[in-house]
């Protein structure tokens, strides 16, 4: 099975599948919907049956691995392979992206071809977003990098709600560029130093950029930083994604904000921290306040947010800020907390976009107002809600909890101040799910939604496994755990950190000590 090559056709099953469904007839609708289910369902049980080939124990830092030239003359190869981290991402993405299809079934009717265009665009998308997380080649990963931000784009400004669309999409864009920007000079600069594009032969003490001047490092460690966290998004750069949000139809949210943004954080982990270890280190106490920041600056504004696929959205800023916290605290409780967390913030965030977009198809808005008492009429649908929420909120025995208390416990160890004062996120968590779901779902029952439907089984089918997975990884997440330690640990190794360890006071030990002898 190692033979298999498993990540091309991971990614040329979605790409191809797209291309079908494009040249379908504008008439034939409802088939192109068909095939794309039947596809992204396919992508997901060939990443299924390559992730049960995985071996987390394996000497070999990446498996699945594949190099072929591509553009020899500038050294550029198809490379493609996955640790842990990358094949949960990927993973994730092939989870989400058929519940989106099932829940966007009839999102787009409207549509002057019903759809069948934003469905082949979710098909490209997936492509790209399997292709970015499996990428080895520093060039091949900025190409899939900067190609996502085409389907994207025509999915907010084309098939988005509301007459602010188009600039929401142009704002999208607009940042997007200009952090690729920075990062098509820092990947030039990269390979002028490191004389590759091959991510296996730059990182490391011995590797291409061994040996680089620290200014340089520390001038190409922002090129990447400014583009991821642009991405991620981190506040101050974080601006374009309520507008993005807000004007996208649900389903194009979970993908934006469950997937994509994750790019940008899997890009800090994966190519700052490692191809520029010093350069992370010297950063560490500016993006420790950025994150601090970006947590309780986007739950402050999520308080505020009339809105409700805004609202979600700064929440997802707060979030990204507990992320970014645990990747730069330089703990591996830090990281593996934070790379946990990227993956239950896709399932938890994607659960509360697809519940809220259900709510949207029914009433038309998506102003908190417009809702009351929905949970007497819909209560199957208020429950989704609610456990999503709380989801939200990390609520202890729900799979965010255990990624955030992960970030705490290595945050703590190593800057207890920045650990302390992102604790008020928490707290400012509870109050704006909470206060959403009292405002939305709870007291009486206005005339205008007395007869609103519950869930349909296909809106069931496409948010209940997403629920199905919040608890049972909240339950039990060493399998997930299992697969990050490993390459957590080898990034530990790469950037030259160890953990803290722990205050002990060996006076007060030794004291003890004698006392013992002489009882």
């Amino acid at each position: 099975m190692t033979d298999i090559p498993w990540l091309t056709l991971a990614i040329a099953l979605p790409a191809l599948g797209g291309l079908g469904v494009a040249l379908l007839p504008r008439e034939k609708a409802e088939l192109a919907k068909r095939v794309t289910l039947g596809v992204t369902l396919a992508t997901l049980v060939l990443v299924a049956a390559m992730a049960s080939a995985f071996v987390p124990t394996s000497a070999e830092r990446l498996q699945f691995t594949e190099v072929y030239p591509w553009i020899p003359r500038f050294g550029v190869s198809y490379a493609v392979g996955v640790d842990g981290i990358a094949l949960l991402l990927i993973l994730m993405s092939a989870v989400l992206v058929p519940l989106v299809v099932l829940a966007a079934w009839r999102e787009n009717d409207d549509a002057d071809d019903r759809g069948k265009g934003y469905f082949a665009l979710i098909l490209v998308l997936e492509a790209m977003m399997i292709g970015v997380f499996a990428a080895t080649d520093v060039f091949l990963f900025y190409v899939f990098f900067e190609a996502m931000l085409i389907p994207v784009y025509f999915m907010i400004g084309r098939y988005g709600r509301g007459d602010g669309r188009r600039r929401a999409a142009v704002k999208f864009l607009l940042y997007s560029l200009f952090g690729g920007l920075l990062m098509l000079v820092a990947v030039i600069g990269v390979y002028v130093y490191g004389g590759t594009f091959l991510w296996s032969d730059l990182v490391g003490p011995e590797g291409g950029l061994a040996g680089l001047d620290t200014s340089v490092a520390r001038w190409l460690f922002l090129g990447f930083f400014i583009a991821f966290a642009i991405k991620a998004p981190m506040w101050p750069l974080h601006t374009w994604l309520p507008s993005a949000a807000g004007s996208s139809r649900p389903g194009t949210a979970v993908l934006l904000v469950g997937v994509l943004d994750k790019v940008g954080t899997y890009g800090m982990l994966r190519y700052c921290l490692e191809l520029f270890p010093e350069a992370s280190a010297w950063f560490v106490w500016p993006v420790l306040v950025l994150s601090v920041i970006s947590i309780v600056y986007g739950a402050i504004l999520a308080i505020g947010q009339s809105d409700m696929l805004r609202l979600i959205a700064y929440t997802s800023v707060s979030h990204f800020g507990f992320i970014t916290l645990g990747i730069f605290a330089m703990t591996s409780q830090g990281q593996s907390g934070a790379s946990l967390y990227m993956v239950n913030h896709g399932f938890a965030t994607g659960a509360l976009f697809l519940v809220v977009g259900f709510l949207i198809a029914r009433r038309g808005s998506a102003q908190i107002a417009d809702y009351r008492g929905v949970q007497k009429v819909a209560p199957v649908l208020a429950g989704s809600f609610l456990v999503a929420g709380l989801a939200g909120l990390a609520l202890p025995g729900l799979s965010p909890f255990v990624s955030e208390f992960l970030v705490f416990i290595g945050t703590f160890a190593a800057y207890p101040v920045p650990a302390v004062i992102a604790a008020i996120g928490v707290v400012l968590a509870a109050l704006y799910i909470l206060w959403m779901y009292q405002r939305t779902m709870t007291g009486p029952t206005p005339e205008s939604l007395a007869k609103l439907r519950d869930l349909s089984k296909r809106e069931v089918w496409a948010v209940a496994p997403l629920l199905a997975l919040i608890v049972v990884f909240g339950v039990y997440p060493q399998p997930l755990l299992n697969v990050i330690n490993p390459a957590v640990a080898e990034t530990m190794r790469q950037v030259g950190t160890t953990d803290p360890a722990p205050e002990i006071d060996a006076a007060g030990l030794s004291a003890e000590g004698q006392e013992g002898e002489t009882e």
